[in-house]
């Protein structure tokens, strides 16, 4: 086959482990893989967004997720052509569905994202049952150099936050078609901010307005929190030896909220764009990091697969009993508790304005209401385009 292939690959810790296998698919094709740029997606979609809208990007496959393709659309190509119908049945329909816009599927999934609450069970007794008794534990445990529950404090960490709690809060903040103008300023936006606002002064680090997912992490590995959320992808982590928390921590369901339990999620995938020079190459290299063994190898590092194949292998390996074992279970349990964010090319847009209007409140340059007020109306302008 020969040749490069260049590709743009979402990096971090819950991300990395999977590339280690792409010099098997370099020695098995004779293809080189270019890794030009392997950063979190923030940094990702900026690169995505510059290149490919001044018309310099030269990529052959591409890093994107299920909420950022519909913006990234137009520099990518439907791949309905290029997988039979049994390439694609060991996947989740879910996560397919997730990762097809307009009816044509734009990526091929890699895993889908749903968080559980992980908490210290040498400080808590029995994960809290309600977000209010969460807040009320981790107030207590806060006290010097140990914070009661650590979440992120900016971007789609932030969010996702809100997002989730003013479900549970019984709020709706996405309705019907077209723009995804949200609806927040309401009694559900205003127990969910509130909630975030109290965490953030009695429980969390100053710096959380400053900490995104990787910071959140490492300060409950560190041993420096009592509870904590995170995605599948990063178990390897804190049962590692570098963990202060291994043996010392546990894995449940998120609280429940008045409307019940809600839990922020979505789908990682690959895509191949239209700048593509070796479609064959590149849709190899696209079976590869999305094969049954691929998924597998990423599931043993903690990942939830999009392919049940690989999600049956993964659980046959976890000894019964033992914590991998009950992580699957709640993990299959979340994903029923999923919500995801519509699917449009202004999405993006909108969230980054609803996160950037609660951190407001989190930093005390605005009270609740004002913040909801202001947020809804910036998030409704984003959704329009304007």
């Amino acid at each position: 086959m020969g040749g490069t292939l260049r590709v743009l690959l979402v990096g971090g810790p819950m991300y990395d482990p999977l590339y280690g296998r792409i010099g098997e698919f370099e020695e098995r094709t004779g293809v080189r893989v270019e890794r030009v740029l392997s950063r979190d997606h923030p940094d990702l979609n900026a690169r995505i967004e510059r290149e490919f809208g001044s018309g310099e990007a030269d990529y052959d496959l591409v890093s994107t997720h299920t909420k950022y393709a519909p913006g990234q659309r137009r520099w990518l190509t439907p791949l309905d052509g290029d997988l039979a119908p049994e390439e694609l049945a060991p996947f989740a329909e879910r996560t397919l569905e997730l990762a097809r816009i307009g009816g044509e599927l734009y990526g091929l999934p890699r895993n889908l994202d749903v968080k559980l609450l992980h908490y210290r069970t040498d400080l808590v007794g029995s994960p809290p049952a309600t977000w209010e008794e969460l807040l009320e534990v981790a107030a207590r445990l806060r006290s010097g150099g140990l914070y009661g529950f650590v979440f992120p404090g900016k971007e789609s960490g932030l969010f996702g936050h809100f997002f989730e709690l003013h479900a549970m809060y019984g709020g709706r903040m996405f309705r019907g078609e077209g723009p995804p103008a949200p609806r927040i300023n309401d009694e559900a936006g205003r127990r969910a901010l509130g909630l975030l606002v109290e965490l953030y002064r009695r429980a969390a680090p100053e710096e959380t307005p400053d900490w995104h997912y990787d910071e959140v992490a490492a300060c409950f590995r560190e041993g420096r929190a009592a509870m904590s959320t995170d995605w599948p992808g990063g178990f390897h982590l804190y049962e590692g030896e570098g963990s202060r928390v291994r043996g010392r921590y546990g894995l449940a369901l998120y609280p429940e909220g008045p409307a019940g339990r809600f839990v922020y999620a979505g789908c990682h995938s690959f895509a191949i764009p239209r700048t593509v020079r070796d479609r064959g190459a590149a849709v190899e290299l696209l079976r590869f990091l999305a094969s049954r063994e691929s998924q597998a190898h990423e599931a043993r590092f903690g990942t939830l697969p999009a392919r049940e194949d690989a999600l049956a292998e993964a659980r046959a390996q976890a000894g019964p009993g033992s914590l991998a074992a009950r992580r699957w279970e709640l993990l299959e349990a979340a994903r029923e508790a999923a919500i995801i964010p519509p699917k449009h090319e202004n999405y993006p847009a909108v969230e980054e304005a609803i996160w950037r209007g609660v951190r407001e409140a989190l930093l005390g340059r605005s009270g609740v209401e004002e913040a909801l007020a202001r947020t809804e109306e910036a998030a409704r302008r984003a959704a329009e385009g304007s």
